[in-house]
């Protein structure tokens, strides 16, 4: 029985204690009516309507009723013993678990996502062997001003590598000493566009480098997202052919120092290109929550709550992120530098396939042509609103012309 049914029947078990204590007072008159009578002797024999009524039938009905109520008092001290430890338990493993929730993370921030067009094998990746180094690629900019770039990291101790072709001038090359392992010596990739590759440079090194870079930077990214749309592959030097194997690539030990330079940039021009796409896909990712509520509101008769100003915004900010896509980058063809090299192209097709950059594109190619049809549908909608608004403006004109001559006419 649960505690809710028997406190239901406790409450007409209260109500028979006060019919018990009538009972009780309707018994001590009759006892002293009885005593002064002489027809009582005998009260079985006794034929007194109110007596037979009062006291024998409310007797049983009382005897029954308190025998209910001792059972349920019964029942519900048991059932208050049990919900008292139940809930004690429940306050101890309560307080035992709130510091766990505060050592586990930070309540009321939402913990960051990646992109939903990244690899779940990517995220997942084995642990680094002892030969394996480390490439780590960021976008943190939409360009970089490298000559003075170059200039001030020159000044902190790092060296200039002029190893790449003349046709090569979209990316600064640096060396460093201060490398992560010994297998290999520490290199830093900076592409105009924005972004920045380095290979087995220790931590320290890296997040100098990123203080510097700020000063050189032109519209820089927030920070947190930064550091969370990254590419990471681990490389390794060993015997034949360079490569992109499991995840990782290989270059070949045998190879000069010039050749090597150039795989590297290969590939980190595929990794470059790679986070500069995820922070657009960000950015359409945030374009798309700030005109959902725009169908909602035509869908159910609402008038769309926003000025010509607003809309013409919506546009420029849609076809500033689809130039960037598709004409500014080189997303959507392989770059001139590839095309008598192909050996090189080779890696750094392999490179953009792994990352799955083809793909990407499309899809967000997909996304964008949807948002064009929804702003073209916003501005669509001022534009008539506008028109209905100048041809009222011409009739009620008109009517007050004709007004102003029937006036003429008949005074």
């Amino acid at each position: 029985m649960s505690l809710k049914a028997l406190w239901r029947l406790h409450q007409p078990l209260k109500r028979t204690q006060a019919c018990g204590f009538a009972l009780r007072t309707l018994n001590g008159l009759n006892s002293v009516t009885g005593s002064s009578s002489t027809c009582l002797k005998d009260q079985r024999n006794c034929h007194h309507p109110t007596y037979n009524y009062s006291t024998t039938r409310l007797q049983e009905v009382i005897r029954r009723h308190h025998t209910l109520y001792f059972e349920a008092l019964t029942l519900l001290s048991s059932k208050s013993k049990t919900w008292i430890q139940m809930r004690k338990q429940y306050t101890s493993t309560s307080t035992t678990t709130k510091p766990v929730l505060k050592q586990g993370g930070m309540p009321g921030k939402r913990t960051l996502k990646g992109p939903r067009t990244k690899q779940p094998s990517r995220t997942n990746q084995p642990r680094q062997e002892e030969d394996m180094m480390q490439c780590i690629a960021y976008a943190t900019a939409d360009q970089y001003h490298l000559p003075t770039l170059c200039h001030d990291l020159i000044a902190h101790g790092f060296v200039e590598i002029n190893e790449l072709p003349r046709d090569a001038s979209n990316v600064l090359v640096m060396g460093t000493e201060n490398a992560a392992k010994p297998n290999d010596t520490g290199a830093i990739f900076f592409f105009r566009e924005g972004s920045v590759v380095f290979w087995n440079v220790e931590e320290k090194t890296v997040k100098t480098v990123m203080r510097i870079l700020e000063q050189h930077e032109i519209q820089p990214y927030e920070v947190a997202l930064v550091h969370w749309e990254n590419e990471e592959i681990n490389y390794s030097v060993g015997e034949g052919n360079s490569k992109l194997h499991r995840g990782n690539f290989l270059f070949n030990e045998e190879l000069d120092y010039e050749q090597v330079v150039l795989e590297k940039f290969a590939f980190s021009n595929a990794l470059s290109l790679s986070v500069k796409l995820a922070i657009w896909e960000i950015s359409l990712d945030n374009f798309v929550e700030s005109i959902q509520s725009i169908p909602e509101m035509l869908k159910s008769g609402q008038r769309v709550k926003l000025s010509r100003a607003e809309v013409m915004q919506k546009i420029g900010e849609l076809f500033a992120l689809r130039h960037c896509i598709n004409l500014s980058s080189d997303l959507l063809i392989t770059p001139d530098f590839y095309w008598d090299r192909e050996d090189l192209e080779q890696l750094y097709d392999k490179t953009c396939q792994f990352l799955n950059i083809n793909r990407r594109v499309k899809v967000v190619n997909e996304k964008l042509q949807h948002c064009t049809e929804i702003t073209d549908l916003m501005r669509n909608h001022l534009s008539e609103k506008h028109s209905l608004r100048l041809e009222w403006m011409i009739v009620v004109l008109i009517t007050i012309e004709v007004m102003f001559e029937l006036a003429r006419v008949i005074f």
